[in-house]
């Protein structure tokens, strides 16, 4: 039976988030936070190769304690097993600390065949965690899959399909395989009415910074993230751009020739 898990973030509604002009800072206050829609992606494939194969899935979060709701989506979209990291120790975690967390974590739990990540996250967006997960799970790698086509347990093998910038690779991996999935063939589910009444109600396990094992204070939180983000910005807006339209080539190029000598 395959013992698979699933990473996910709750993150701001990026349609809805404003910058602070004066200090740079997201507004989030009024901002409702949501289920990232790339890790729900990842997700549908957790669950589907559990369908498919045997197995459970366990979900697992790290932040405040509000992000217990986006577990619960999990839950009643197919999750198994809910699992959130909250604690102020945590707070201001790059991907670093945050991998590390995660896998410190997860490493209690037992020892996972398959792991699934969405590429990236709508707050960050830097696509990072899903090789910083694979190095500290000592995983394969996996990475922009649009199928699972294959897993043998007993072979501790998966063959997937995967989106490259030439086309579609088919490939084999050795498990325990970390999986980072493109949204094409996996769309969230819509849970029935009993699977969400049922998630509701379900236990979510907790950890923080004084229950998981051996973690060392150095490596979470703000101590632990050497990458520091001191301003967040809009990009500023340049010139607007012009269309020579002087009625034929030779004379657009006239027009342009004539527009660069006045910046040369």
């Amino acid at each position: 039976m395959l013992n698979i898990l699933c990473c996910v973030k709750q993150v701001p509604d990026v349609n809805l988030v404003k910058i602070d002009p004066e200090t740079g800072s997201l507004i989030r206050q009024g901002v409702p936070s949501i289920l990232n829609p790339l890790d729900a992606n990842a997700l549908e494939a957790a669950v589907m190769t559990k369908e498919r194969y045997g197995g459970e899935v366990t979900c697992i979060t790290m932040g405040p304690d509000m992000a217990e709701e986006a577990l619960r989506e999990c839950l009643a979209a197919g999750a198994d097993k809910a699992v959130i990291l909250s604690d102020r120790a945590f707070a201001n975690a790059d991907t670093l600390a945050t991998s590390y967390v995660i896998t410190s974590a997860a490493n209690q739990l037992g020892q996972f065949d398959l792991i699934f990540c969405g590429k990236e996250s709508l707050d960050g967006a830097t696509g990072q965690m899903a090789s910083q997960l694979a190095e500290r799970f000592d995983a394969s790698l996996l990475s922009g899959v649009l199928t699972v086509c294959k897993v043998d347990e007993n072979g501790k093998t998966v063959i997937v399909e995967r989106e490259l910038e030439t086309g579609v690779e088919k490939t084999q991996a050795t498990l325990p395989a970390l999986i980072t999935v493109e949204k094409t063939n996996y769309h969230p589910r819509i849970p029935n009415l009993k699977s969400w009444k049922a998630s509701r109600t379900a236990e979510i396990v907790r950890y923080n910074s004084r229950t998981i094992p051996d973690l060392d204070p150095a490596q979470i939180g703000d101590p632990g993230s050497p990458t520091k983000v001191p301003r967040t910005y809009p990009p500023e807006v340049g010139e607007t751009g012009m269309i020579l339209q002087e009625g034929s080539p030779e004379k657009d190029v006239d027009k342009l020739l004539s527009l660069l000598e006045g910046v040369i």
